[in-house]
């Protein structure tokens, strides 16, 4: 049934719209004052009554399944842990018409330029605190003003290059600026995200809606990034706080999307004067900076002394101009939420004319009049720390103090509000405007805000055509936030025409030229190394654990000799058969989580899932497996899915150094491992069937029958698993599959000369090469075993330090 134009949604019989009641005194995007559905909506609103809500079910799981299999979480914060969740998507779009989102681009292209000339005042000439249109107390006294950086301009002359406002609309159907985040703005990768899934769940629609699409805005940024290196060898790289940071996808994401380097303060330098990353190479110029921790973390020289995020001497490279940070250290202070009292008149006085998109009514309590007059209207009000730069809605509510706070009780907020004059900042308290939400099987309205984010570009500042909508739990506006329950939805801006179909990639028909392969940095290159050790360590361990409790269930007796000495080897590994699935191998997979998770702009979402895939089935299977479990057959599982894991990852993955260092970490723990096990079981005291076992933890039984026509004995067992080239799950086939990579390695020769670590594979190589199975006893083996473990060491040494 299709909406007619006249009709109210209280006429229309139809169930998502029966119940939806606005509520009293609120804007709403659905619905015009008048109670009529917006123009806007009802294309979308026919397509969706179109559907059974058992098609709605399954629309918003492929959603879902979606955000999971791309591997998209926020990270929710508790009292004693940080867990990440389930991304979670509101799946209905906040859909706003292009005449009206013309309205707040403009508004804020506008506010993006005033706070350009406020912050360049307040780290340049200062007039707007020596002419009284700022309070000179708030600036000097906040945290976020970075006295360090006075007097420095940054080298393209501009302290903003990226921006994100939070908005909503208020109950006259005004748009206003709740807050302004300049600091290292979130949620530009979760609207991406956010784009793709809600497309894939109204994929039919979505693909003849003239909704405007996200990938120019952040190609033409990318550009501007790129140009401002000044340099074609330096640079543009993305800095994050790391793992734990509650966004840390957002910037992987963004990274990868946008072909940065994505970088932790350690992975960078500062030697005379110029930002430098630590790379496999050597060091590199960094000389664009888009950084995604906060100003004072940066540089524990000269700003925070505490912080172990930053890059000591940050600062000296940034004041001697040789980078450009995105954006500018120190421009948190504009996000001081008491600003938004004064911006109107200095929006006035600086750009002549008044503020397109207001703010949220603000007061600073530090002047007396103004303090008169906020306590004569404090019911109407919001009261909270005027140096906050907290996010309305979205952090804690404790940060605001309301009429319902025991501050409100008669003679007391007086006396509060004058004792805590200029520390104290009044907000009108706000009523955000409602959004649909689906909630089982009915349309509800629920408070929403948005987030729209701006980018600086050749032709100036550009508004992303979308954004980020939060979307309340319930009626209140404080359930907005996620750590609270809120969720996402994405932002269609529709026109009346389709829109120019936009990718990421240029279309150019000027010469082509191959680009350079991209530098590995040092601590990307140590986590792939490890990944691959710890990979292969856990395959090792499940192949032993395998044919352990294979020779059990025959003998049934734990004290047979093999069985003792294999349970003997396995402890010593760190994987004791107790346990059908020993906790020492689930932490040897969440151990490799752990190494790919620092490294997620290098690693494909299939591989993510797949490993996380294989860390979960390893602790499920612990959880409920017994010994009267058919271990053999989980283990063959977990087998297949490691291996299935280690072929996605090396088929797919393109052969940068990356990939190098990954092989080499696999190739090293594969011949370390066999070693070992060579010189245990082909010993003169190993128990009768140790030979059999070899090759079959060795994956080489199929090998042994068509390679030597006599029965089976040690030196055919040596020869095959510790000498043959040809055999994979050989020592001398990983040692030259080392050796093989490890030539192509940067620094591999020095003036003609063999490198440390190039220099120690061969010599392990001729070793072994120039062997005999008569001459491969135990001793030997250990000896190859401790030559072997010593290249981590020189790889270490040579790459990583």
């Amino acid at each position: 049934m299709r909406l007619d134009e006249t009709e109210n949604v209280g006429d229309h019989g139809y169930g998502l719209l029966k119940s939806y009641q606005p509520f009293p005194g609120v804007s709403d995007e659905l619905l015009d004052p008048s109670g009529k559905v917006r123009p806007v909506w009802r294309p979308f609103l026919d397509h969706l009554s179109s559907m059974s809500p058992e098609d709605i079910s399954d629309r918003f799981a492929r959603g879902n399944q979606y955000l999971n299999d791309a591997g998209v979480y926020f990270r929710q914060y508790g009292q004693n842990e940080a867990l990440e969740r389930e991304w979670p998507l509101s799946h209905i779009p906040v859909i706003i018409s292009e005449s009206d989102w013309q309205i707040i681009a403009e508004g804020l292209v506008q506010r993006a330029e005033l706070l350009e000339k406020v912050v360049g005042d307040l780290y340049g000439d200062n007039r707007l605190v020596s002419e009284g249109y700022l309070p000179a107390s708030l600036i000097a006294e906040s945290t976020e003003w970075q006295r360090p950086l006075v007097g420095i301009t940054p080298p393209s002359d501009n302290f903003l290059h990226f921006l994100a406002f939070e908005i909503g609309r208020g109950p006259d159907g005004t748009w206003w600026v709740l807050s302004d985040r300049a600091q290292a703005p979130s949620g530009a990768g979760f609207a991406l995200e956010n784009r793709v899934a809600t497309g894939r769940v109204f994929n039919e629609f979505f693909a003849r809606a003239n909704v405007h699409r996200l990938a120019g805005f952040f190609r033409r940024f990318r550009d501007h990034l790129l140009d401002l290196r000044g340099e074609q060898d330096s640079r543009v790289s993305i800095l994050t706080p790391g793992p734990l940071n509650d966004t840390y996808f957002e910037h992987a994401y963004i990274a990868r999307y946008l072909g940065f380097m994505l970088l932790e303060g350690e992975d960078l330098t500062v030697e005379n004067g110029h930002l430098m990353v630590r790379t496999v190479a050597g060091l590199k110029p960094v000389s664009v900076l888009w950084r995604r921790l906060d100003s004072a973390w940066t540089d524990p020289v000269e700003l925070n002394e505490e912080s172990h995020l930053g890059t000591p001497g940050m600062v000296q490279a940034v004041r001697e101009g040789n980078v450009t940070m995105i954006n500018a250290l120190g421009t948190g202070i504009l996000e001081t939420r008491a600003l938004l009292a004064f911006l109107p008149r200095i929006c006035q006085h600086l750009q002549g004319e008044g503020l397109k998109l207001p703010n949220v009514a603000t007061w600073w309590c530090g002047e007396e009049t103004t303090r008169s007059y906020v306590k004569e209207h404090a019911e109407t009000m919001m009261f909270s720390p005027a140096r906050s730069t907290a996010l309305p809605f979205t952090s804690s509510q404790t940060d605001f103090i309301g009429k319902d706070s025991d501050k409100f009780r008669k003679g007391i907020l007086e006396n509060w509000i004058d004792t805590e004059k200029g520390n104290l900042v009044a907000q009108e308290a706000v009523t955000l405007s409602t959004t649909p939400a689906y909630d089982e099987g009915l349309l509800v309205p629920r408070p929403m805000s948005l987030r729209v984010f701006l980018a600086r570009t050749h032709k100036g500042w550009e508004v992303m055509s979308g954004g980020f909508a939060r979307i309340g739990k319930g009626e209140s506006a404080s359930a907005i936030a996620m750590q609270t329950g809120g969720s996402a939805a994405d932002v269609w801006i529709v026109g009346e025409r389709k829109p120019y179909r936009e990718t990421l990639l240029h279309q150019t028909e000027s010469p082509f030229f191959k680009s350079q392969p991209g530098s590995l940095p040092s601590r990307a290159a140590d986590n792939l190394f490890w990944l691959g050790r710890y990979v292969e360590r856990a395959e090792g361990a499940v192949r032993l654990l395998r044919a352990y409790h294979a020779r059990l269930m025959e003998t049934a007796d734990p004290d047979a000799p093999l069985v003792a000495k294999t349970a003997d080897y396995l402890d010593k590994i760190g994987v004791p058969p107790e346990n059908p699935v020993p906790e020492g191998l689930c932490e040897m997979l969440q151990s490799a989580v752990n190494s790919a998770g620092k490294v997620r702009d290098r690693f494909s979402v299939d591989g993510w899932l797949a490993l996380n895939d294989l860390a979960q089935t390893a602790n499920g299977a612990r959880r409920v497996m017994n010994e009267n479990a058919d271990i053999p057959r989980a283990m063959s599982l977990l087998l297949r899915k490691i291996t299935g894991f280690s072929g996605l990852v090396h088929e797919n993955m393109y052969r940068f150094t990356g990939w190098r260092f990954l092989s080499i970490g696999r190739a090293l723990e594969r011949a370390n491992r066999m070693t070992d096990l060579l010189s245990v079981f082909t010993g003169p005291n190993a128990p009768e069937g140790a030979l059999e076992m070899l090759l079959e933890v060795g994956d080489s039984a199929m090998s042994m029958s068509r390679r030597y026509a006599v029965s089976l004995s040690h030196a055919t067992v040596l020869d095959l698993l510790a000498m043959d080239p040809k055999n994979p799950r050989s020592v001398m086939y990983q040692l030259t599959d080392m050796k093989e990579h490890i030539s192509v390695l940067p620094g591999a020769t020095d003036r003609g000369y063999l490198s440390d670590l190039a220099r120690a594979i061969l010599q392990v190589h001729t070793n072994l090469a120039v062997a005999t199975p008569e001459t491969l006893t135990p001793e030997a083996l250990e000896e190859i075993k401790d030559q072997i473990a010593f290249l981590s060491v020189e790889v270490t040494d040579a790459y990583i330090r």
